[in-house]
């Protein structure tokens, strides 16, 4: 299975959520429910003491697995278990220091043989991916690129060695839920197709069905992480019928285009 599956004719919708908050029990389950109601590609969070590229919300939920005694070995275990159950494919997004630390080749090839099929790694610049790139490329693994509304001249160059979907970065600063979204997406995403085949995904900041249809008309598919981590963080244990309602809810939006 490779990621851009997720985007074979339709919109993808791609969900977020911090692996082992509140546990990963929880997680386990939510990843069955987010799939039954209807995501197409689920971004692990693998939990890290300091994630640069999240907001309040997110990190809030680093912490609180980070308590729970989150580890990435659990995590491997975890996803190993609930892997029959998922037909749709699975990414993990972190940090550099978690996969450097654990060892590169051994978190890469542990994630493929447990049925992970990419990874994202927002710390890591496109001038230095290709201690990461190699590793992946060497188990099969998308090592998914990302870019931002101010890559402008780098967005061809990262396009044309992108692998499973470019991530497009909709604002600048870290994730969370905005009430507007101002940055040209569609520029954004036209500039990707004009170097590669590969789908162009938007995430940060899509927290409502009407904001998800209107962006998921401009690209090929919408990422949203903070949304579903705020509603894990009210509901924590018993989120799983209200984790539903809300991807059920963005999924009629997009797949309604």
């Amino acid at each position: 299975m490779k990621t851009a599956e997720a985007f074979e004719n339709k919109k993808a919708f791609i969900s977020f959520i911090t692996c082992g908050d509140p546990n990963l029990e929880t997680t386990a389950e939510l990843l069955v429910t987010m799939e039954k109601n209807g995501v197409d590609l689920i971004e692990l969070g693998i939990p890290f003491s300091d994630p640069v590229a999240e907001g309040l919300v997110i990190q809030a939920a680093n912490i609180r697995a980070l308590a729970s005694g989150t580890t990435t070995d659990k995590i491997f275990d975890m996803v190993r278990s609930v892997r029959p159950k998922l037909s749709i494919p699975l990414v993990f997004m972190t940090y550099a220091n978690v996969v450097f630390s654990y060892g590169t080749e051994r978190f890469v090839k542990t994630a493929a043989e447990i049925g992970v099929n990419g990874l994202i790694l927002p710390d890591v610049p496109f001038e230095e991916k290709e201690e990461f790139s190699c590793v992946c490329d060497k188990y099969g693994l998308d090592l998914i690129s990302l870019i931002a509304p101010t890559s402008e001249d780098r967005i061809s160059m990262i396009a044309k060695e992108a692998k499973g979907f470019v991530y497009c970065v909709s604002s600048l600063g870290v994730t969370g839920q905005r009430n507007n979204i101002t940055t040209d997406i569609e520029s954004m995403a036209a500039k990707v197709h004009e170097n590669t085949t590969i789908p162009a995904a938007v995430g940060f900041g899509i927290s409502t069905p009407e904001q998800a249809a209107d962006i998921a008309k401009k690209c090929d598919g919408i990422i949203i992480g903070s949304a579903i981590v705020k509603i894990i963080a009210e509901h924590g244990s018993g989120s799983a019928p209200y984790v539903a309602e809300f991807t059920k809810s963005i999924s009629n939006a997009v797949k309604s285009i």
